[in-house]
């Protein structure tokens, strides 16, 4: 699990921040998503809901840690 995780965030790195903002939406759009279909139960996998806000505060790291760089340069 934890090597999936780093592999998962190294992608994050190697992408640009044009890329990891469309990723930021799409994975926001995912979440509204499955919490609607959470509140009408038809969501059966409930874990998909803490997957996505996990993964969009990885790619809201990420994003941070890009814009630091670019400022200190």
């Amino acid at each position: 699990m934890a090597k999936a995780k780093e592999k998962y965030i190294e992608t994050l790195r190697s992408q640009k921040v044009d890329q990891l903002e469309k990723m930021l939406l799409d994975e926001r759009e995912a979440q509204f998503s499955n919490r609607i279909k959470h509140k009408t139960g038809q969501l059966n996998e409930s874990h998909l809901l803490r997957e996505s806000k996990t993964k969009i505060a990885q790619i809201k790291t990420v994003i941070n840690e890009k814009n630091n760089e670019e400022t200190k340069s």
